[in-house]
């Protein structure tokens, strides 16, 4: 299952774009990086069947545990793309909520977009580690 992390802004060099590199050169599945505009752009087609995932201050909190059970059912049941979407600065629409087949967030904090798109990378590694049976995850 190809793991497409959609996100508006470019990283560019930066401290972010590093931790992000990094996870991304760990990730054994197909992985897929699209940077959007700030507004405006168009998003690819997707694979399908394909889900998404909005990152949203509304969203659940999900152990990683949780989120690598979801990646593991969603992927047994032939979906062939999950679709990661990190929005603008003023969120996601409504619609783009409504429409959306999860939303995730990182806590009740806010945080800054390059830096949800390191931690989404750091989450997917971890998931996609857990179901390889790697030891990178402890669980206390």
């Amino acid at each position: 299952m190809l793991l497409h992390i959609i996100a508006r802004g470019k990283i560019g060099r930066s401290p972010e774009g590093e931790l992000v590199e990094r996870y991304a050169k760990r990730i054994n599945w197909p992985l897929k990086l699209t940077e959007l505009p700030d507004s405006g752009g168009r998003i690819p087609d997707a694979l399908t069947p394909y889900r998404t995932i909005l990152l949203d201050e509304r969203g659940d909190n999900s152990s990683s545990e949780d989120l690598a059970e979801l990646l593991r059912v969603w992927r047994d049941n032939g979906i062939r793309e999950t679709r990661f979407l990190i929005g603008p600065a003023n969120g996601h629409s409504r619609p783009d909520r409504d429409d959306a087949d999860r939303l995730l967030a990182f806590g009740h904090a806010t945080w800054p977009h390059l830096l949800a798109r390191a931690m989404l990378l750091e989450q997917l590694f971890r998931a996609t580690s857990l179901l390889a049976g790697h030891p990178y995850h402890r669980a206390g």
